[in-house]
């Protein structure tokens, strides 16, 4: 079992923080390391039983095409997207959305698999998908998501014995803070 070889968690965690380093300087190989780490967690998520978390990592590998394909084919001349807001109501459409899809998926990966936490694991993977959406439109608040989704992640991902990438988690908490007060102050700027 890949569980026992924590060997892959140390690959798969080591081409994640490469991909954000990579991501920071605009680098093609980001979509790469991206890829492959994403490709390595859908076995180890499965391997412990977060069906969703491995789910999750195969749309991943496919955002991580997507977006080596829109890095590649650059060069177009368009303004930058702006980094925009959403109104409140909005943000509980998007709740009571990510909530709805959980606890159905959650209801179903309980009734018929082995899933460990089902509904916990349903929510962490739609409002993944989610936010991974408001990230790609420049939502500001995608960072807001994202600390309350890789605080649930971590503990799930203590809970399973993914010692590293609770480890690799808590540093996204922190870029996420960063991350968040940089979009803030650039969004202010431009009203």
């Amino acid at each position: 079992m890949i569980q026992q070889l924590p060997f892959a968690e140390i690959v798969a965690v080591l081409l994640a923080i490469s991909y954000l380093l990579l991501a920071a300087r605009e680098s093609l190989w980001c979509w790469y390391c991206a890829f492959a780490s994403s490709a390595i967690y859908v076995v180890i998520f499965w391997d412990v039983s977060l069906l969703m978390e491995s789910v999750l990592s195969i749309f991943y590998v496919v955002m991580a095409v997507v977006g080596w394909q829109q890095w590649r084919s650059g060069g177009q001349e368009q303004p930058a997207l702006p980094i925009t807001t959403l109104p409140w109501s909005m943000h509980l459409l998007l709740l009571a959305v990510m909530l709805l899809l959980a606890a159905v998926n959650g209801w179903f990966m309980h009734q018929y698999t082995s899933a460990a936490w089902p509904f916990v694991d349903s929510f962490t993977a739609w409002a993944s998908v989610i936010s991974t959406v408001l990230v790609i439109r420049k939502v500001l608040e995608n960072w807001l998501y994202w600390l309350v989704i890789d605080s649930i992640s971590l503990y799930l991902y203590i809970d399973r014995g993914l010692y590293l990438t609770a480890l690799l988690f808590a540093g996204y908490l922190v870029i996420c803070v960063f991350g968040y007060l940089r979009w803030r102050k650039v969004y202010t700027a431009s009203i």
